[in-house]
């Protein structure tokens, strides 16, 4: 069914970053939205990850060494890559895929793509944090009377900048038990520059990178620093996010577990497991690792499995300032202010099964030799949350077989990073302006 005109009101199935950020782009062009989520703001991965913008280390899932590593490792509960052994047939296709896609010339290709989002991706953030003073709402009389509006029904100028910013991480460092991991790194960034993108970085001793970071131990022999990267506290960003989105006249409904979408000559259908009904003229599934299950009967085929990531906190005796990672113990690390999370393992299982404490046991035994001053048995907020990845890598974002119906998932470790940018190029081309060229490879139909 062909809708050739610009919706008026759109549902946004999911209230996580690449969500919420939908919403906010589509209320850019005056567009009326309801997100619906089954949980509530950030119930899934955006919440517990470690909030990194980095374009420096934006890159394919799916490199040649994962193969090789995951084929020793992936039935270790111990391992940062792990597939239980009652895996799905589900997941068997979706192995396959990936399995495919773990060459040098397929992770070129994939490269090749974030270089060219480059740091645009970072720009979309901004756009969010500054906000906009000439964004129209559509509302009813009664609601423009309530805001004080003296545009009418029609429209309401709002400001709506964002309380919580992205914030500097100058420089954000990585840490390596030997020199070995250290150019296995190096060697990625050269692959990034052969692929046209940007990486500046420094070489670190061991001195010198426990200068910039005491917490750091004697484990940690070398160091690398990026420059011109970021990363936000993932819940409060959220929290600050979600506040703009209702500010500018959005509605969200928790509790609300879509099952079903139906399509009828004037628009949408979007329901639930209690048969309640949210009408609209479009639909944007923003599901995450849920996303298939919507988005099959409108011809998306691609496998999304859920990449499950664990994380929690600690409060070291004292507090790094810096985000962290350890690339060859896969670990990530972030302050949070007042805490400091420790994030890692990709295990591919079902979405929503519940934690496995050895996963996190698992992480604290990869991190603890690399910091000192830490009590790691004294862990707050253990989290599990679950990516959406495809085979290839790639996100899917845009129209499905049907005009109506829109996706926006599947972007695996980068979520966060590359949802405001999805939701701006999503939202353009929802309603019909043009959007940049990058987007040609995220067809959901390919």
């Amino acid at each position: 069914m062909v809708n050739t005109q610009t919706p008026e009101h759109v549902v946004v199935i999911g209230a996580g970053m690449v969500g919420l950020s939908t919403a906010w782009y589509l209320q850019e062009h005056g567009v009326k939205v309801t997100v619906v989520d089954r949980e509530g703001v950030a119930a899934g991965s955006s919440w517990g990850n470690a909030g990194w913008l980095t374009p420096a280390l934006t890159l394919p899932l799916s490199e040649p060494s994962v193969l090789t590593y995951g084929l020793k490792t992936m039935f270790d509960p111990a391992s940062p890559l792990y597939i239980p052994l009652s895996a799905k047939p589900s997941l068997i296709r979706f192995l396959l895929g990936f399995a495919r896609h773990c060459t040098p010339g397929k992770w070129r290709e994939a490269m090749a793509v974030f270089s060219e989002i480059g740091a645009t991706g970072l720009d979309a953030f901004d756009e969010l944090a500054e906000g906009s003073t000439t964004t129209t709402v559509a509302r009813s009389s009664a609601e423009a009377n309530a805001w004080g509006a003296d545009a009418g029904a029609g429209s309401v100028a709002l400001s709506t900048g964002m309380s919580e910013k992205t914030k500097p991480a100058e420089p954000f460092l990585t840490g390596f038990k030997n020199l070995k991991d250290r150019d296995a790194l190096l060697h990625e960034f050269e692959g990034i520059r052969a692929s046209g993108g940007k990486v500046e970085f420094d070489l670190l001793g061991a001195d010198d990178i426990r200068a910039l970071e005491p917490t750091l131990g004697d484990g940690v022999k070398a160091g690398v620093q990026i420059h011109d990267q970021r990363f936000i506290n993932p819940p409060k960003f959220m929290d600050s996010l979600a506040d703009s989105v209702l500010a500018r006249g959005a509605d969200i409904v928790t509790g609300f577990d879509v099952v079903d979408i139906r399509e009828h000559d004037h628009g949408v259908e979007v329901v639930d497991t209690q048969g309640r009904i949210q009408h609209a003229d479009s639909v944007v599934i923003a599901s995450g690792a849920w996303l298939g299950k919507l988005a099959r009967k409108f011809g998306v085929k691609r496998v999304v499995q859920a990449g499950r990531g664990y994380s929690f906190t600690v409060v070291p005796e004292v507090m790094p300032t810096h985000p962290i990672y350890f690339p060859a113990q896969r670990v990530a690390c972030t302050p949070l202010g007042d805490r400091f999370r420790v994030a890692g393992t990709m295990e591919f299982r079902d979405a929503d099964h519940p934690l496995e404490p050895k996963r996190i046991e698992a992480i604290v035994a990869a991190a603890s030799p690399l910091f000192t001053g830490i009590n790691w048995e004294d862990r707050q907020e253990e989290w599990v949350g679950s990516r959406p990845c495809t085979t290839d890598g790639l996100p899917l974002i845009g129209a499905t077989r049907s005009s109506r119906v829109h996706v926006a998932g599947g972007h695996g470790m980068w979520g966060v990073a590359l949802g405001p940018l999805t939701g701006k190029m999503l939202a353009a081309s929802i309603t019909g302006e043009s959007v940049p060229a990058v987007m040609r490879h995220f067809n959901p139909l390919r």
